[in-house]
């Protein structure tokens, strides 16, 4: 699923990936030294001395980005200083995969791009690629090792580097951005069931007692049966924000991912098994027993933060810091009232002790396109953010202004950090160049392993996070490094006749989980699954597995 654009945690919705690795010795405590296995100094990059001035535009295809005051803040003023380059950022307002398809059908290119690793936003820069429209990288790599890092095979989910990096007999267009170096680098959103803990304890419930679907089930049941009321009216016993997101992660209880084993090492997509239909009732029951809020997938997220602000939805399905956020004014003056996990609950098919398995994918994927004006610059540019020196100015601002190294580590100078902390706005920390972008552009993410984690993030908020972690990630995490079968069906030669169908599988779903009977709901669905059978998924599927033989397949995967 999608995550909101939010660079402090970046995003994103999703699939699967690998790591790499980067370390660091501190020799210095106000100077990164790097080590054999860091990112390599811009000082010891070729072509990083010539610093010809430039003003590159560069588009950061994210739907809610959004950038400084000015251009030239302080982060800017840095990154022109070591490279030449003065940057102009682009933010899109709207459909990423609309944007993408307009600036090549139109020509109005910027001279760098970058913008979502996946779905019709990959798709788009792929196809770009295989015009000619972008630059070929491969004969300039070798001159730039932090780019060459970033898109090593090791560092490179499997299916993508085949469909993306890998693709255009030796010839290299795109770049891969924000993959974690190391597990300890993925960021984990928390995806979940949170309820609010004064609510748990009027119904008597441990949160963490619950368990199972039918712990769940009856949880949601007591909560609503309890007749509690918040601002004149009812408790909704469960909720979430904008458009249904994201009260479907109860999938997890049902389906392991989204291609199941058939039980002869033979995958189906999961729209088409029992435990599809047995997760659409489950949903149907909750719907018609008013356990779901009804309009949980019509609100806009305004409407869904006004339910929370004013206390009336008990339990929340989201990543824990859009809940964080959505509840802190309600918090401050209810204390008591916060909301914390659920569970862990019961994962299809996995063993009690398997760690969580999440399906990181780095952010972006970062261009040059033909009508660049300084090819070199460009590079040059890239190559700098990409490095350790780079990495953290994006992240953290300008050493010695922003922040120190303290006992080997970026640490956030106490002005600067109060500062920011105090701007409800989030405006101060854009307008000295945090969270504008840059950081997009900024190779393997090594925030943990190099970095030290969110040093502007408010201690009360990491705490939280820190507990709800310990009670969800028990057996910690484990970035998946398998192959993805969706990235495989959508090269299967009927995926262009099947894709519309597919497309509608979400939308049915919802049908289905509205539908006055289980009958009908399950009739919603078959009629569906006809229609893409006669649109090509037998022979689909047949592709996929014909292509995934012999290779490691995603079993179980978790939103990050």
């Amino acid at each position: 699923m999608k995550k909101k654009w939010s660079r402090g945690a970046s995003v994103v919705l999703a699939l699967t990936l690998a790591g790499g690795l980067v370390g660091c010795t501190q020799k210095d405590e106000t100077s990164p030294s790097p080590s054999a296995n860091s990112s390599t100094s811009p000082s010891a990059t070729a072509k990083t001395d010539t610093k010809k001035e430039v003003t590159l535009k560069v588009l950061h295809n994210w739907n809610g980005s959004s950038g400084s005051e000015s251009d030239m803040n302080a982060v800017a003023k840095v990154i022109k200083e070591k490279t030449g380059v003065t940057v102009q950022m682009e933010y899109t307002k709207g459909s990423e995969v609309e944007k993408v398809n307009t600036i090549f059908a139109t020509q109005d290119l910027p001279d760098i791009y970058t913008g979502p690793a996946w779905g019709g936003e990959l798709d788009g820069i792929i196809k770009a690629a295989k015009e000619g429209q972008l630059v070929d990288l491969s004969g300039k790599l070798a001159n730039y090792p932090n780019l060459a890092k970033e898109i090593a095979k090791e560092n490179v989910p499997p299916a993508l580097y085949e469909k993306g990096i890998d693709a255009y007999s030796g010839k290299k267009y795109l770049l891969y951005q924000n993959h974690p170096a190391t597990d300890k680098d993925a960021m984990d959103w928390l995806y979940g069931f949170y309820v609010r803990k004064d609510i748990a304890d009027k119904v008597g419930v441990d949160p963490q007692s619950v368990k199972t679907k039918d712990d769940l089930y009856n949880f949601l049941k007591k909560i609503k049966d309890a007749g509690l009321k918040e601002s004149g009216q009812p408790v909704i016993p469960l909720g979430g924000f904008h458009n249904g997101w994201a009260v479907n992660i109860g999938d997890q209880m049902f389906m392991g991912s989204g291609f199941l084993d058939k039980g002869d090492g033979s995958l189906e997509n999961n729209f088409f098994t029992k435990a599809y239909e047995d997760y659409t009732l489950y949903y149907r029951k909750l719907v018609s027993q008013g356990l779901l809020d009804s309009e949980a997938f019509t609100q806009t997220d305004p409407i869904a933060n006004e339910k929370v602000k004013q206390g009336r939805v008990a339990v929340l399905a989201a990543h824990y810091p859009a809940i964080l956020d959505a509840s802190k004014d309600y918090v401050q003056s209810h204390p008591g009232s916060d909301y914390v996990p659920v569970g862990p609950l019961e994962r299809a098919g996995a063993e009690a002790n398997r760690p969580a398995d999440l399906g990181v994918q780095g952010n972006n994927v970062t261009v040059i396109t033909k009508q660049a004006k300084d090819v070199d610059a460009a590079l040059r540019l890239l190559d700098f953010l990409a490095s350790d020196e780079g990495f953290m100015l994006t992240r953290y601002g300008v050493q010695g202004v922003h922040w120190d190294m303290q006992n080997g580590k970026p640490t956030a100078k106490k002005e600067w950090f109060d500062k920011f902390v105090n701007d409800k706005t989030g405006k101060l920390k854009k307008n000295e160049g945090i969270g504008v972008g840059y950081e997009s552009l900024t190779g393997l993410d090594r925030t943990n392993s190099r970095g030290n984690g969110d040093i502007w993030a408010d201690q009360n908020r990491v705490a939280a996070l820190e507990k709800a972690r310990k009670i969800l990630r028990p057996n910690g995490i484990k970035v998946i490094t398998a192959y993805n079968p969706w990235d495989v069906i959508t090269k299967a030669p009927q995926w262009e006749s099947l894709k519309p169908s597919m497309d509608k599988t979400g939308d049915v779903w919802k049908e289905a989980i509205f539908a006055k009977s289980d009958e009908a709901a399950l009739k919603i669905i078959n009629d569906l699954r006809g229609q893409l059978v006669k649109t090509g998924y037998r022979e689909a599927i047949k592709f996929t597995n014909d292509n995934l033989k012999g290779k490691e397949v995603v079993k179980f995967q978790m939103p990050n």
